[in-house]
């Protein structure tokens, strides 16, 4: 585990940004491309940590909340389709802009897999300011609705990654829930805390989703002492027509307010800037890791503040896969290798690539 202190004996304060936007819907490549534009904006305003929603690329299967199964089922081909491969040139495109503009860059995105055209994956994408994919992290358990579309992922991908802008890990929107999903994250040393959001105006009628965001932040904030950048998508009129279509119940259920809310929470809990909610744009705050000290001495959860000698958490971080073969090689010859704890790195293009559509974005 690496210290947080830089070289000189200091911890890292740094300008962090939180993206509330809405993807091209269903269209990776023109998700990308904003994805793209977004960073360079971020990075212009000095941003050096960029975080953006949950399954960003290429969206929300929003479908699940509003249809039946049956309804929603050729949108799950759809959004198959659509999907990201990892590693693909989609995220090649990303690892170019993180290095183009020296970030670290959170984003969420759907992801296929190989081996079963009927796995998809709620995926976080950690990359580092070289344009090295850090980590992919899989959603352990798709949050009620979400379970018609997504395969949950393993305690793989439970890491926290030493950054420039320090130890940061990643969840994504109902993990944040998962006090022991965040305990390991914690466990672990994070300072800094990405938490990625979708807007949930098809919530339950007494569910308000910014309030929501906002207690979870907090209490992670508060019981870690670490700064948290949450970022939430938002809905744009171009997904409610895709999804309500001519539906006036599903149009008006689009329409609440109230669903998005994404900003920057500091050691206390609160926020460090007014939070955006509802509306597009980018939330903006300077995080000193240094603020993170002087509340520890008061509550170390991973620490002087907890008794292990009563308490134990077991963490299975084995990679879980569908088949194991005693002698694959034997069998099929070299085996390709696993996807985790990484996948497999491939250079990283220059900068300004830009993820080319392929055949089956069409």
């Amino acid at each position: 585990m690496h210290t947080p202190y830089t070289a000189d004996g200091r911890l890292p304060r740094f300008t962090a940004a939180a993206v509330q936007a809405s993807p091209v819907y269903l269209d990776p490549a023109a998700t990308v491309d904003k994805a793209v534009a977004l960073i360079a904006e971020a990075a212009a305003h000095g941003a050096s940590l960029v975080v953006f929603p949950e399954v960003f690329v290429p969206g929300y299967p929003y479908w699940n909340w509003t249809m039946n199964p049956v309804q929603g089922s050729p949108w799950f081909e759809r959004l198959h389709r659509a999907s990201v491969d990892v590693p693909g040139p989609h995220v090649d495109a990303l690892r170019a802009a993180a290095r183009q503009h020296g970030v670290v860059l959170v984003i969420g995105v759907n992801e296929r897999v190989p081996h079963s055209l009927g796995v998809l994956h709620n995926t976080l994408l950690t990359i580092g300011p070289d344009g090295a994919l850090l980590g992919v992290h899989r959603k352990l358990v798709p949050t009620w609705a979400e379970k018609l579309t997504w395969t949950g992922g393993d305690g793989s991908s439970l890491r926290v990654h030493h950054t420039p802008v320090g130890p940061l890990g990643a969840l994504a929107c109902g993990e944040n829930t998962n006090t022991l999903a965040r305990f390991t994250l914690l466990a672990q040393g994070e300072l800094v805390h990405a938490s990625c959001y979708i807007a949930l105006p098809v919530a339950p009628a007494d569910y308000d989703m910014a309030e929501a965001i906002a207690v979870r932040t907090a209490a992670h904030s508060f019981e870690g002492k670490v700064f948290s950048v949450v970022a939430c998508s938002t809905v744009s009129p171009e997904i409610v027509d895709a999804v309500a279509g001519d539906d006036a119940r599903v149009r008006e259920l689009f329409a609440r307010p109230r669903s998005a809310l994404s900003g920057i929470f500091g050691p206390d809990g609160r926020p460090v800037t007014e939070p955006l909610v509802d509306d597009e744009g980018i939330v903006y705050a300077e995080i000193d890791l240094a603020r993170c000290v002087g509340p520890k001495q008061m509550h170390d959860i991973t620490g002087h503040y907890n008794r292990f000698d009563v308490f134990r958490l077991q963490v299975d971080n084995r990679p879980r896969t569908p088949v194991a073969f005693t002698a694959p090689e034997a069998l099929f010859g070299a085996p390709e290798p696993p996807p985790f704890p990484l996948p497999a790195q491939r250079p990283v293009p220059p900068a300004g690539h830009q993820a080319a559509a392929t055949e089956e974005d069409a």
